[in-house]
């Protein structure tokens, strides 16, 4: 069983940046690969962002591409979401996830944190 643990949320004004981590436990956390979700109140989780197991080929929903970069360190099991020139749109709870493959992080992750809250002010 994948556990994942977010942490790094907080309170950012506009412009600013803020980074999120993720520390995985479980059988054989370094394979799978890893991605984040958000979910505003009152609307469906939506994708944000994924990456491989081995660090590769990492993926972004549009409104993030350009501004917020995924990345992982297999050693620490952890794998991080920093967010730049962050928008109040941006304000969410953030999941983590986790799965075989990258294309299931990214459509129907089996595995999810308990989530992070990030507010941006304007």
């Amino acid at each position: 069983q994948e556990q994942l643990a977010e942490s790094g949320g907080g309170w950012v004004e506009a412009g600013g940046p803020l980074r999120l981590s993720c520390a995985a436990s479980g059988r054989t956390p370094s394979r799978y690969a890893r991605g984040w979700f958000r979910q505003v109140p009152g609307k469906e989780r939506e994708f944000g962002a994924a990456i491989s197991w081995i660090g590769g080929s990492p993926t972004y929903t549009d409104s993030v591409k350009g501004r917020f970069t995924i990345s992982r360190d297999n050693a620490k099991n952890t794998v991080y979401l920093q967010m730049n020139s962050l928008k109040p749109e941006d304000t969410a709870v953030y999941y983590c996830t986790a799965g075989e493959r990258t294309y299931t992080v990214r459509t129907s992750p089996p595995y999810w944190g308990q989530g992070t809250q990030v507010t941006v002010s304007s």
